[in-house]
């Protein structure tokens, strides 16, 4: 009898250990990967919103898209996303939060080029490969402007867009160049390419005037540009500021041709600047003219597919059309994903995997990246745009 009931308990015992085991015929559920963090800092407030707060959306989107695709070798990415409100002080508080409180494995960011420097320095000491979205050259130069080891940036270098508005220049026989560019740090960084690049293209600067970017009017200044003598006048600006340089234009009766620089492709600009936009011209990425590029142009699939989620799928165009800024967010959470997918999330070979990109198909280009050039595009991945009729024709 004992023996008996000794066998029961022992049946019993196994079939809860077999139950517990087996969950009833179901294995037991894997704990979720643990997500990579990735830090964002974009002016969602203040003057440049109009760029930063689209930038943060499509960042979230090519975030879903990678984790719908599988992730990091199976782990999500997570974005954690702080507003600079374009401001320098606010910008090195969210980037602190974010690398000491959040602890983010890489960052990408921010909005504007006086809000990268302010970061800069913080984030090469700290060691955090950081994509910025900023149009300026100093964040990814050396000396007085401090080390780039772990600075990239997305966007066109200055320099870049410099060369590829003094070559359309070249090609129209234009050489007499009047400048005007806003006092701020992209502003600067514009007119030391400007004045820098004239003499190798064969281009004299007959006159330079400068602005603050919330001024109201230029006619002063525009009114000097006059009287020089400029067969063309550059600007050099984002934001609202450059449809006031045009309408300036327009008024004084001036009658050369005005480019804007890259930062200014954006049906705001036409709808800001109005009748005074009419033969505007400005160099841009090809996202803005992807129906005109030839289909050898290895871009085009690109972004044609970016702009088919982003207007169908996610339905951004409602409130924030596709300008020339759309795509760099996209350009650089991939640049960090790919060098993660190769070497996973260790900072210094993370660093150097981006610092080895080559080939990359991006929105804004085809990158290749090198130890001195962190940036990695050339004029070949911007056009010359000009406004006919309202609508962007390239003419380069």
């Amino acid at each position: 009898m004992l023996k008996k009931k000794l066998l029961k308990v022992a049946f019993a015992v196994m079939m809860v250990g077999a139950l517990a085991f087996y969950g009833c015929g179901k294995p037991a559920p894997k704990a979720p990967a643990k997500p990579i963090r990735i830090g964002a800092m974009f002016a969602l407030t203040g003057p440049a919103a109009f760029i930063g707060t689209p930038t943060k959306l499509v960042a979230e989107m090519v975030v879903d898209k990678i984790n719908n695709e599988g992730g990091i070798d199976g782990r999500p990415l997570e974005l954690i996303t702080y507003d600079t409100g374009g401001d320098p002080t606010k910008a090195l508080l969210a980037v602190k939060k974010l690398v000491e409180g959040d602890k983010v494995i890489a960052m990408i960011g921010p909005t504007r080029t006086g809000t990268g420097m302010a970061v800069k320095k913080y984030l090469e000491t700290k060691k955090i490969p950081t994509v910025m979205t900023v149009g300026g050259d100093p964040v990814i130069m050396g000396g007085k402007f401090g080390s780039y080891n772990y600075i990239f940036k997305a966007p066109q270098r200055s320099s870049i867009a410099v060369q590829k508005v003094y070559m359309y220049l070249k090609s129209q026989g234009l050489k007499k160049v009047a400048l005007i560019t806003a006092e701020d740090g992209f502003g600067k960084d514009g007119k030391r390419w400007l004045t820098r690049f004239a003499p190798k293209f064969g281009l004299t600067i007959v006159a330079q005037e400068s602005f603050g970017s919330r001024d109201a009017d230029m006619t002063t200044q525009l009114t000097k540009i006059r009287g020089a003598g400029a067969e063309v006048i550059v600007c050099w600006t984002i934001g609202p500021a450059g449809s006031i340089v045009a309408k300036n234009v327009k008024q004084l009766g001036i009658n050369v041709p005005l480019f804007q620089c890259h930062g200014l492709p954006d049906p705001n600009y036409i709808e800001l600047a109005g009748a005074a936009s009419e033969g505007n011209l400005m160099p841009a990425t090809k996202l803005m003219t992807a129906d005109q590029l030839p289909d050898s142009d290895p871009q085009k699939k690109v972004i044609l597919g970016f702009i088919d989620i982003y207007n169908n799928k996610y339905k951004y165009d409602k409130k924030f059309p596709i300008n020339t800024h759309s795509g760099y967010a996209w350009d650089a959470i991939y640049m960090v994903a790919n060098a993660m997918k190769k070497v996973g999330t260790d900072a210094d070979k993370l660093r150097a995997e981006i610092e080895a990109t080559k080939g990359y198909v991006g929105i804004s280009g085809v990158y290749n990246v090198t130890k001195e050039d962190h940036n990695g595009l050339g004029t070949d991945s911007m056009v010359i745009l000009k406004i006919v009729d309202g609508k962007w024709k390239m003419v380069m």
